[in-house]
């Protein structure tokens, strides 16, 4: 059996999988942390897939798709010296199967681009892709499969940190479901605030974009924190909250398949 080892490192968190052709066997979300060494990231990937009995050995390719630089070079020297291959960075130059219609499309971020080729391959186009990382992202693809660019808002969990440090009185709190819309404290209110303003904002956009490609887009959310944002929008239709880990397999696929 040949596994491949996929890996989304985003600015917040890292999340792995190990795919068994199409199929997702195992996944596992770690801390990003610049200052991690190769050396550090293959205990931690070995344990975890020691932990899934699965056996290392029969993991023979790597696609990684990162939006922290300094990170890359790193991963490619733990791929190097403990998987013996050459990993597959998502960048310029590799087969996508989309076209980017930015104005420099160097720009956009790998995890934007891996995202629009999943939610094309598997729903089809017009698209939006609403993504809850530590920025929420907006992506929309044209009925041809083209990437045309998007959005960017300060993340969930951004913003409740920001309103803790740059306030003097509001409280550092936990991301949870509020009760009502109209909170009776301070913490039930900043609760409310998160969730119902993030979920009006999401729908405003969608809205807005919907209004600017002409055609109604089907709307994919995934993330680390989807559930609970996305369950409450009106505008969202699916929630993949495994988009990106899919996305890096096809683009795996399409370059050495």
């Amino acid at each position: 059996m040949s596994v491949l080892l996929a890996i989304d490192v985003g600015n917040s968190n890292n999340v792995i999988g190990l795919f068994s052709g199409d199929k997702l066997l195992t996944h596992w979300r770690i801390r990003t942390e610049w200052t991690r060494t190769s050396d550090e990231y293959w205990v931690l990937i070995k344990e975890f897939i020691l932990l899934n009995d699965v056996d290392v050995d029969i993991i023979d390719d790597i696609i990684i798709a990162c939006v922290v630089p300094p990170l890359i070079p790193i991963l490619k020297d733990m791929s190097r010296k403990y998987f013996s291959c050459d990993p597959l960075i998502v960048g310029p130059g590799i087969k996508t199967g989309i076209s980017i219609l930015y104005k420099n499309p160097a720009e956009v971020g790998a995890d934007r681009i891996v995202n629009s080729v999943a939610a094309y391959e598997k729903y089809g186009g017009p698209l939006i892709i609403v993504d809850f990382g530590t920025a929420t992202t907006f992506d929309a693809v044209s009925k041809k499969g083209e990437y045309l660019g998007g959005a960017i808002f300060p993340g969930v969990l951004l913003s409740l940190e920001a309103l803790f440090k740059n306030t003097a009185k509001l409280p550092r709190v936990e991301m949870a479901e509020p009760e009502n819309v109209i909170g009776k404290s301070t913490i039930e209110s900043i609760h409310s605030g998160t969730i119902y303003g993030f979920v009006s904002m999401i729908d405003g956009m969608v809205l807005k974009m919907q209004e600017e490609l002409q055609e109604k887009a089907h709307v994919i959310a995934t993330g680390g924190i989807v559930d609970l944002i996305a369950s409450k929008s009106k505008s969202i239709d699916t929630i993949d909250p495994f988009l990106t880990l899919d996305g890096l397999r096809i683009i795996h696929q399409r370059n050495y398949g």
